[in-house]
This record gives C-alpha cells, sequence and structure tokens, in this order.
C-alpha cells in the first residue's frame, strides 16, 4: 500500500510515517519503479505497536530497543518480555506515586473546605502539610 492509504489505516500523518522510516523504527521500505514507497501489512502492525507503546510511555530509543528491524534477532523474545515488564513496573510506580499525591490533595481541599467563614486557609491547611513533610502521602 502506499503512504497514503498506510496513513488512512494507522491515523498517522505521512510526515510522522517518513519520520519513523528515516529513524530506522520501520525497516526499509519497497519503492516501485516509479519511486513510490510500498509499505506492506507487517509496517502497518509495526507502526500501530509503536504508536500503542508510545501511548504507554515508552521512548523511541525505548522502542527501538525492543522491535527487532529486520527479521527475528536471537533473544528478541526475553528481550522484549523484560522491556516490556519494565515499563510496566514504572508505570504502575508512578500511578502509585499520582495516587498518594491525589489523597495528600483531597486532604487539603477538605481541610480548606472546612475553613471557618472568615479563617486562614493557609493556616488551616498546615496541620495536614506537617504531616506529609518528609514522608509519603497516604494512599
Amino acid at each position: 500500500m502506499r503512504i497514503g492509504e498506510l496513513a488512512r489505516q494507522t491515523g498517522l500523518a505521512p510526515s510522522k510515517i517518513r519520520f519513523y522510516e528515516a529513524e530506522g523504527l520501520i525497516g526499509a521500505v519497497d519503492r516501485k519503479l516509479n519511486g513510490y514507497r510500498q509499505y506492506s501489512d507487517r509496517t502497518k502492525q509495526v507502526l500501530e505497536l509503536i504508536s500503542l507503546a508510545q501511548q504507554a510511555g515508552f521512548s523511541l530509543a525505548e522502542i527501538r530497543a525492543l522491535v527487532p528491524q529486520q527479521g527475528k534477532v536471537p533473544g528478541s523474545h526475553d528481550r522484549m518480555l523484560a522491556g516490556l515488564r519494565k515499563k510496566l513496573a514504572e508505570l504502575e510506580a508512578l500511578q502509585n506515586k499520582l495516587a498518594e499525591a491525589c489523597a495528600g490533595l483531597k486532604l487539603v481541599i477538605e481541610r480548606i473546605e472546612n475553613t471557618p467563614p472568615g479563617g486562614d486557609c493557609f493556616e488551616n491547611t498546615e496541620g495536614v502539610l506537617k504531616n506529609f513533610r518528609g514522608k509519603p502521602m497516604p494512599a
């Protein structure tokens, strides 16, 4: 398929597809006699994997290290699984930090909402903030 069709099927701009090609992420692309790039269904799958990996927080360098570009590379299965597990652990740790931050913010909001009329919001939240200084926020 040509780049326009590939772009429609993947939702990626043709310029992004050419960028991935230049970066070596989708491997070599055949060209017809007229110079048009001819992409395979495998290229479409690779582009969809790249998009999914980027949404999951993978950098292009991480994607390049995980996905074999030309054929099957020995050990690529184990390397890919290790990379995916590592990213999953990173995302879970980030998720835990975000949950802790949300819990802390909810407590501060609650304190501010319960400030008596004419009370000082900052003074009222100081007690909550003292509890969290130097230690992780509760989940």
